[in-house]
């Protein structure tokens, strides 16, 4: 079969190589998945840079975290799935219920290979099935962007409801979706971005508040400029240190900040004084568990929601995909069809 890996202590996208590897078989308890889509995250970019937690790969390596497909054999014992299901992997291998841990719980396209090939093979208890609304490449965007965002706004402290006010940073993955799930839950959204067209887009989408960062380099004072006065409810933060002091600054009394990225650097300072202001919060995120997934999937069915896929790659292209992801070009998702 066909997949890309990542070579073994490779820090640039030289490291990616499309090779041949045997077609693994369905163990007792495990199923083979034939693999239809995948989609790239920000944490993939780091990981081919060798700049991902614990650095290079430390073995040849399947790319990727997010996926789906067909379920094509299963193996002895198995009760969850059947031939022909359609699936996707959890993020974290053997993660049920409660917080991850890394050191315990592999991730997929980093400490275990990942979904980029022709077939994997899964243990039945990571993973799930797609919601019916949604074609492979859609699902294919449910793993890690679409569940961190589920984790931030419904399971990491209070659930946003009906009338919150919801800002997210930025247009990617983490965001759209999030954008998606807070006007299915009748919520207000802010969003920002440096793209007056991708903020056009937003608000095609749903958005109600815009906010181009570049014209307001002082954007927490916006938020409340342009919302009554007023602080949010929930944040969706991506930015990490160099965000979050102004992301604590637009909280309202009782919010909360649901931290899940670095895309504005990872070293600095930051003072919590907002915090104790308001009475907020600050939850760290990573990923979720396949009992958040699930809950996540009968949302997604409920008010039929579809993520968006900026842009989708043939296979043998995987790379020229990588590399227009991390031009920053796209809105949503960037898509590489499998089979």
């Amino acid at each position: 079969m066909k997949a890309f890996i990542l070579a073994a202590g490779s820090t640039s996208l030289d490291g990616v190589q499309q090779v041949e590897l045997e077609k693994p078989v369905a163990g007792p308890g495990e199923i083979l998945v034939s693999m239809k889509a995948a989609s790239l995250n920000f944490r993939d970019l780091g990981i081919i840079a060798g700049k991902y937690f614990g650095g290079p790969v430390q073995k040849d390596t399947v790319l990727l975290s997010d996926g789906a497909g067909k379920v094509e054999a299963v193996g002895e014992g198995v009760s969850r799935f059947q031939v022909g299901d359609k699936v996707a992997g959890t993020f974290f291998k053997d993660l049920i219920e409660g917080p991850a841990n890394p050191m315990v719980n592999p991730a997929l396209g980093h400490s275990a290979d990942g979904v980029l090939a022709q077939y994997m093979v899964l243990n039945e208890n990571d993973a799930v099935k797609i919601p019916p609304n949604l074609n492979y490449q859609e699902a294919a965007c449910l793993p890690c962007a679409a569940l961190t965002a589920w984790h931030a706004m419904m399971t990491a402290g209070r659930p946003v409801t009906k009338g919150d006010t919801v800002l997210l940073l930025g247009t990617g993955g983490v965001s759209t979706i999030a954008l998606q799930f807070a006007k299915a839950l009748a919520a207000k959204v802010i969003i920002t971005s440096s793209s007056n067209d991708k903020l056009a887009k937003a608000k095609e989408m749903g958005a109600d508040l815009l906010i181009n960062y570049n014209e307001h380099p002082d954007w927490d004072d916006e938020v409340k400029k342009i919302n009554d006065g007023q602080g949010v409810d929930c944040i969706v933060e991506v930015g990490g240190i160099g965000t979050i002091n102004k992301s604590m600054n637009c909280l309202g009394l009782g919010g909360k900040i649901g931290m899940i990225g670095v895309l504005a650097g990872a070293d600095g300072e930051c003072n919590p004084r907002s915090l104790m202001m308001t009475g907020s919060s600050i939850h760290g995120i990573f990923v979720g568990n396949r009992q958040m997934f699930e809950e996540m999937n009968k949302a997604i069915e409920e008010h039929d929601i579809h993520p968006v896929v900026d842009k989708v790659f043939d296979f043998d292209d995987a790379v020229e995909a990588i590399k227009y992801f991390k031009s920053q070009a796209h809105m949503g998702k960037v898509v590489i069809n499998i089979s």
